[in-house]
């Protein structure tokens, strides 16, 4: 089977650092069983670093949402904006006063603080001062997504129109929206990898426990939501397991036959 994980809220709690034990060793134990087993998560290559894959071994990497794909050290797919559509969709940002973090393969980049517009966004974005940041100045040519926060819903629907033939948006909740190019997604790069290793859709598991994860598990052709899943991906599941901290991984391959 071709397995996909999503990090945050699958692989590792609220921390965002460490995945449990039982899940690092549930992975290494259906990867000798003779399972691919693949990231599939969100985050740009710059927010995956090496902390997570040193923890334990994976086949590949899907990152940013279906915008880079590296299988066993290769890359095999990278999609990024280019200059002209970063610097249109910054210039949008800031008409539509809209905050947000560009997510790039080698760095994030942000706004000046005299140019965030609301002070939820400022709250959000100070979680993560650990990681460097660019300034927008730098970013056209360099972000292959973002995430952006609008305080009112007129603004984020203005933008929307304005780059529906460019963007695809992924609502995740209280303003916030995960945005990337059209046409990519966690899916797209399912059928990608699929396609790429001469593998059937027949044979893929997806395991996710949010809204970004739901292109993911309604595509492979078995989908597993984590105990601490949202209820729109648990009911889309086949399987709901138990939660990250109760062995969630341990238990989705164990019912999925993985593992024994």
């Amino acid at each position: 089977m071709l397995i996909f994980f999503d990090i945050d809220g699958t692989l590792v709690g609220d921390d965002g650092r460490v995945i449990p034990e039982s899940a690092r060793a549930a992975v290494q134990r259906a990867r000798a069983n003779g399972h691919i087993c693949m990231i599939n998560t969100g985050r740009t290559q710059t927010l995956v670093g090496t902390e997570l894959t040193e923890q334990t071994e994976f086949d590949g990497l899907i990152m940013g949402c279906g915008t880079m794909v590296v299988y066993r050290g290769e890359t095999l797919l990278h999609e990024t904006f280019s200059p002209k559509d970063g610097a249109r969709i910054i210039d949008g940002l800031r008409r539509y006063e809209i905050d947000a973090c560009l997510e790039g393969t080698e760095n994030n980049y942000r706004d000046s603080d005299d140019r965030i517009f609301t002070e939820t966004y400022r709250r959000f974005i100070s979680r993560f001062d650990e990681f460097c940041y660019g300034s927008f100045q730098e970013a056209p040519g360099h972000f292959d997504k973002f995430f952006a926060y609008a305080d009112r819903v007129e603004k984020m629907d203005g933008f929307r129109r304005e780059f529906a033939d460019n963007l695809d948006f992924v609502d995740r909740r209280g303003g916030f929206f995960e945005i990337i190019p059209k046409g990519f997604s966690k899916a797209s790069a399912m059928d990608f990898v699929a396609g790429a290793l001469g593998i059937s859709m027949e044979e893929t598991v997806a395991i996710g426990d949010s809204s970004n994860d739901i292109p993911m598990i309604e595509r492979a052709h078995v989908g597993i939501a984590m105990g601490n899943a949202t209820e729109d991906v648990k009911k889309i599941a086949d399987y709901v397991s138990t939660d990250i901290n109760d062995n969630g991984i341990e238990n989705a391959l164990r019912w999925l036959g993985a593992i024994s």
